[in-house]
């Protein structure tokens, strides 16, 4: 046993599971085996935990919801940290809300409007955490995390607990100061507006009904995969090239949303790579425009 996983035992730092199948915690329901996967419930064990493997140089990553991520064939080395239970409470006082970084981004915009609360109905259809949407400042229907972020509790990657402002992350398209400077969100809070409760209600079943109608949310899949070109739509030229429905072992592109792949059953994460560089090139042939993934992939090689 590799010593960093001997030292977990000893310490406070949550659940720790050995070998785990990573396809269990990817939408794409794909993935090898992580070395360790630990589950801290609080930041305390999270701090601990980070620390630890900052001692040791180990690596590490995150995973939350696992909707924008593809995970090696061959799995990941080192650690993979999913926050737990005690780190998904949601609490309302007045209009700021505080919630967990593991927290669901969707059930905290539905907990938002019961509240009548308006400024996270776009939330409604993001898959994954508060920590990752923070992290990608995610975003939909002409909203995104910045428009309502107020602050963050953060362990960096030496396991120090920080609090960062709005005016500390640096907030861009699907980026955030995270991207260079490594931490895990604890805890955030955002500021909200008082709505009508009827109005939002309305506002988050119709973009539900889009969605259902428009993306293959029956299937294994990870949301978009290309981010959009300036002034366009990765799934526009993806149709136009005629790849709707074109395959690749057990992937498939779907014949409902051009940007969405599809796990049909037995998909490796190889076949999706696959895919996504046939895709790249014939966007790139016919059109000249590069088209920039908005899926991670992680892992072995």
């Amino acid at each position: 046993m590799q010593q960093w996983i001997s030292k977990l035992s000893h310490q406070e730092v949550g659940t720790v599971l050995l070998n785990e199948p990573m396809s269990k915690y990817t939408t794409w329901k794909i993935g090898g085996p992580a070395d360790a996967l630990i589950v801290p419930e609080n930041k305390e064990q999270l701090a601990n935990l980070v620390r630890l493997l900052h001692e040791e140089q180990v690596p590490w990553m995150t995973v939350g919801k696992g909707s924008n991520m593809l995970v090696s064939d061959k799995g990941i080395r080192g650690a993979v940290i999913k926050l737990g239970t005690g780190l998904e409470e949601i609490e309302f006082k007045g209009t700021d809300v505080e919630a967990g970084g593991g927290a669901s981004f969707v059930r905290l915009s539905i907990m938002a409007g019961k509240q009548g609360m308006t400024g996270l109905e776009f939330a409604g259809g993001i898959p994954g955490t508060v920590g990752g949407a923070v992290y990608m400042n995610a975003g939909a229907h002409g909203s995104d995390v910045s428009r309502i972020f107020k602050s963050a509790e953060i362990v960096l990657e030496t396991g120090e607990l920080v609090t960062y402002g709005a005016e500390d992350m640096e907030f861009a398209y699907r980026h955030s100061i995270l991207h260079e400077r490594r931490g895990i969100v604890a805890r955030a809070n955002f500021t909200l507006e008082a709505g009508d409760r009827l109005e939002i209600a309305a506002a988050m079943a119709a973009y539900k009904d889009r969605r259902r109608k428009t993306q293959p949310l029956q299937q294994p899949c990870a949301g978009s995969v290309f981010r959009n070109p300036p002034g366009d739509h990765a799934a526009r030229l993806i149709e136009a090239a005629g790849l709707k429905g074109h395959s690749v072992g057990g992937a498939e592109i779907s014949t409902l949303h051009a940007n969405f792949i599809v796990n049909t059953g037995q998909a490796t994460a190889e076949d999706v790579l696959r895919l996504m560089e046939q895709i790249k090139a014939t966007i790139f042939s016919k059109f000249e425009v590069a088209l920039v993934p908005e899926v991670f992939f992680v892992g072995e090689r």
